[in-house]
């Protein structure tokens, strides 16, 4: 499914969405290019597990930030790592698993060791504010509301 997003406020509100839909066991892969709008979308999706906006920022330096909620919330960003880098000194497979909900940011670095079962969102910058938002994986039904 695609949807288009003419602002960061839009897509922070689709990222809520997403959110609204996600429990424990959940990842969501986040693809796009720098700028794309990644982080944007984390704030929404974590403003759904009631996680203020304001202390989501890009996890750049952290790689992984974790907020105390329930179920846990891990916000990871890989953009530090190199494609096909060993993630086992990351701590990132401490996060994934049954109970935790992991949104992980550059996923592209991790492609071939993430679970297929995720949930992939591409953002693309189509100029302005306007974004291109689509989304794969679970039941596309799921995301007819977006």
């Amino acid at each position: 499914m695609k949807v288009i997003s003419n602002s960061p406020e839009a897509t922070e509100e689709i990222g809520f969405k997403i959110g609204k839909k996600l429990k424990a066991g959940d990842i969501v892969r986040l693809y796009g290019e720098l700028g794309a709008g990644k982080t944007t979308l984390v704030k929404g999706i974590a403003r759904a597990f009631g996680i203020d906006r304001r202390d989501i920022t890009s996890a750049s330096f952290t790689i992984i930030a974790e907020y105390p909620v329930n179920p846990p919330f891990f916000h990871i960003d890989l953009y530090r790592t190199s494609a096909g880098a060993d993630l086992d000194n990351t701590g990132i497979w401490d996060c994934i698993g049954p109970h935790s909900v992991c949104v992980i940011e550059w996923a592209e670095h991790a492609e071939d060791e993430l679970p297929v079962d995720s949930l992939r969102v591409t953002i693309n910058d189509m100029g302005g504010d306007q974004r291109e938002i689509g989304i794969e994986g679970r039941d596309e039904k799921d995301w007819d509301y977006l």
